[in-house]
């Protein structure tokens, strides 16, 4: 990155497997910009609707083992459209405390009864199920966590779903194309069935490198969603140009499927520096790494130190995570090199010990 002039590694993008400049998805998007135009023109209820999106559509149907994919246009959308399109007023809908903030507003908008469970407890999740006794009931949570970078306990959250007839949507923004054996995210990684997740939100802007978003499920789950989601309903179709990207870029990540290899061999390497320089780390194995300082000037501080010495890193603080919880959220990408992460321990180790007491 070059910001003010400075040139910076950037160390909290989410582009984890570097394919936002990849050329095969460069070209696809400037092939279909040439033939299609830059934007769709319409909603996809009108004529927005084109080939690219109904090819992206059945690509990712088959990509993540679905009967059908809906392509929204951003993952905030897909959640909202999502929630939107199932609650009604009353509805109780149960979310983990640690939810994308997406997947919050999605609950609220819907005027559907919001009940938060403490972060990835499946215990106090069947708790809260037993103090309710609607028919319908929604559980909503993310896959991997955008900020601390661990994963949900999906296994335990499917079982109780199961038990007690509940809706599951998980929202693997983060685990696609990155976690699992070949890349197909947390359900893979937990061998869980469409059966024990009906519904799958993923986006296009973390390991895919471009932008938009879908919701895989099961037929009846779309057909529902195209009817009521109104924020699929009510706003232009993606750009057919980036649907093609997309489209490119879910097959690079399967044919380049070195890139996830070394996205966490690249996380490893960091939790191991980090260990070893007494950085104070979070329990994740993915390539979110935060490095946990308190308050909200000591991130700050270390942000600012870091950009000084040529890396870019963010700093977290309430209210995007509770207080006290302030971290630099580092993130790992295949296009990084060693050197560069072995770079960043040293600075990151140097400005940490600027802020001890």
């Amino acid at each position: 990155m070059v910001i003010d002039g400075r040139k910076c590694l950037d160390f909290c993008s989410n582009d984890y497997l570097g394919l936002a400049a990849h050329p095969l998805v460069v070209e696809a998007f400037v092939r279909a910009a040439h033939a299609n135009g830059v934007g769709a023109r319409a909603s996809h209820l009108i004529s927005g609707h084109q080939p690219e999106h109904e090819a992206l559509e059945r690509e990712l149907a088959d990509y993540t083992g679905r009967e059908r994919a809906l392509v929204f246009s951003t993952g905030y959308m897909a959640n909202i459209g999502l929630v939107g399109a199932l609650a009604r007023r009353g509805t109780p809908v149960f979310e983990d405390r640690l939810n994308h903030a997406s997947l919050i507003d999605a609950g609220r908008m819907s005027g559907a009864r919001l009940r938060r469970f403490p972060h990835a407890d499946a215990d106090a999740l069947e708790r809260r199920f037993a103090q309710d006794t609607a028919d319908f009931r929604i559980v909503l949570t993310d896959g991997v966590f955008s900020m601390d970078g661990d994963l949900a306990p999906l296994p335990a959250l499917a079982a109780a779903c199961a038990r007690h007839d509940a809706f599951l949507a998980v929202d693997d923004a983060h685990g696609l194309g990155v976690i699992g054996a070949t890349g197909r995210g947390t359900l893979e990684h937990f061998a869980l069935t469409p059966a024990q997740v009906p519904a799958l939100v993923g986006t296009f802007g973390k390991a895919f490198g471009s932008f938009g978003a879908f919701v895989a499920g099961s037929a009846d789950l779309i057909d529902t969603l195209i009817q009521h989601a109104r924020t699929y309903i009510y706003t232009t179709a993606l750009p057919p140009a980036v649907a093609a990207a997309n489209r490119a870029a879910i097959a690079v990540s399967m044919t380049e499927s070195w890139r996830r290899e070394r996205v966490l061999a690249l996380t490893r390497r960091f939790r191991e520096l980090a260990r070893a320089a007494g950085l104070p780390l979070a329990a994740s194995e993915t390539p979110i790494q935060p490095v946990l300082l308190g308050s909200a000037e000591a991130a700050l501080r270390a942000s600012a130190a870091l950009l000084e010495l040529g890396f870019f890193v963010a700093a977290i603080r309430p209210p995007t995570v509770p207080a006290g919880s302030s971290r630099l959220r580092v993130t790992l990408s295949a296009a990084h090199r060693d050197a560069d992460v072995e770079a960043l321990v040293a600075a990151l180790a140097g400005c940490c010990a600027i802020e001890s007491p």
